[in-house]
């Protein structure tokens, strides 16, 4: 079966980080463009960051760049977003998908930055 399964979210401070991972298969994970998207609660789902099938080039949110890095290692079908200098307004259900592709959105993985 086709999927993506998101992990690594949690609470953390501000100011804080952490690292999201997104697991894909079922299909050939190095043909893709992957992103990440974040749904905050009572905001529509938006664009976190992008990274092109063999990681050669990105791209950010303007409220983001600086401070997460997307990256992928296509050999483990894994793609990353690593979060520096959390804020709180970075709250939000986080979920990977493969551009072109129609697999659906998983159940993302909650990430929580609170004092």
């Amino acid at each position: 079966q086709v999927q993506l399964v998101e992990s690594g979210g949690g609470l953390v401070q501000p100011g804080g980080s952490l690292i999201l991972s997104c697991a894909g298969s079922g299909f050939t994970f190095s043909r893709y463009r992957m992103s990440w998207y974040r749904q905050a609660p009572g905001k529509e789902r938006e664009l976190v960051a992008g990274i092109s099938s063999a990681g050669g080039s990105t791209n950010y949110a303007d409220s983001v760049k600086g401070r997460f890095t997307i990256s992928r290692v296509n050999a483990k079908n894994i793609v990353y977003l690593q979060m520096n200098s959390l804020k709180p307004e970075d709250t939000a259900v986080y979920y990977c998908k493969a551009e072109g592709r129609t697999i659906g959105w998983g159940q993302g993985t909650q990430v929580t930055v609170s004092s």
